[in-house]
């Protein structure tokens, strides 16, 4: 064997990492990816949470009683006809929901969409029950199956004549 001597005008070099530090680079990308996930899962289970409004009908509504503080749910039923009252140049208008049973009185304050009126329209409101016994609104849905109604009610019609 031969003894080799350093010559010490010549520089010293750093011992490699050997990837036995604190983390390795394949720990630090694993990490990472665990938590990413795990953030945007969290986030998406916000947004459900957040999106989800539970669906009643009159009856039950007024059998569950007011809603919880900041808890909206949504209703449903179909506009009692002589119901419906507004003042001129006002948006706050009040009307009546029924399921057949039972019916609701009801507050919207804002725009109705055309179908509204429509005796064949399925409403649906979005808001609170309150302990007065008035659903609040804060956003009115339409269902309406009229179309098809109507196409049922002229071919009844044309067989007629």
């Amino acid at each position: 064997m031969e003894k080799v001597t350093l010559d010490a005008s010549l520089p010293v070099l750093p011992e490699e990492d050997s990837g036995k530090g604190l983390l390795s680079g394949n720990a630090k990308i694993i990490i990472g990816a665990i938590v990413l996930i795990g953030a945007l899962g969290y986030f998406a289970f916000m947004a459900f949470q957040s999106a989800t409004v539970y669906y009643y009908t009159v009856s039950e509504m007024i059998d569950r009683g007011a809603t919880p503080e900041g808890k909206l749910v949504r209703v449903s039923g179909k506009l009692v006809p002589v119901s419906f009252e507004r003042e001129d140049e006002s948006t706050l208008a009040s009307f009546t929901l029924t399921d057949g049973a039972e019916t609701l009185d009801a507050l919207h304050n804002g725009v109705f969409p055309d179908l509204f009126f429509n005796e064949h329209s399925e409403i649906i409101l979005e808001g609170t029950y309150g302990s007065d016994g008035v659903f609040a609104s804060q956003n009115v849905i339409v269902k309406c199956p009229s179309k098809y109604i109507a196409l049922d009610e002229d071919a009844e019609a044309e067989q007629k004549s």
